[in-house]
């Protein structure tokens, strides 16, 4: 399924709920829309917080709920998603990124 096609979906489940209306309990403005992205991203590290073992079931539900709320907050604002991950991959392509050698240093 392409990104379109998922945002869509995303977009018909949030009007399906009322939450696109001006007296909804729950406005999709881009300040909330942040605010959840973030505490769902919290979500995903709760899962890792005592290991690695991890649920794979309930983690693949916090990762969807994170993309979900990536895709809306992209939508409200005007920024096509998809262009902007290109971008940046493009951007990343440039960069000079440290080495792991580096990091850990020399015992000599």
């Amino acid at each position: 399924m392409e990104l379109v096609e998922l945002e869509a979906k995303m977009h018909a489940f949030v009007r399906s709920k009322g939450w696109y209306e001006p007296d909804s309990l729950r406005p999709q403005t881009a300040r909330n829309l942040a605010a959840s992205l973030s505490i769902e991203a919290a979500e995903v590290l709760e899962h890792f917080q005592w290991g690695d073992a991890i649920a794979p079931a309930e983690l693949a539900g916090e990762l969807a709920d994170v993309a979900l709320y990536l895709l809306q907050l992209a939508s409200v604002t005007g920024i096509d998603l998809e262009q902007a991950i290109l971008d940046k991959l493009a951007l990343n392509a440039t960069r000079e990124w440290d080495q792991i050698s580096h990091l850990v240093g020399d015992s000599e």
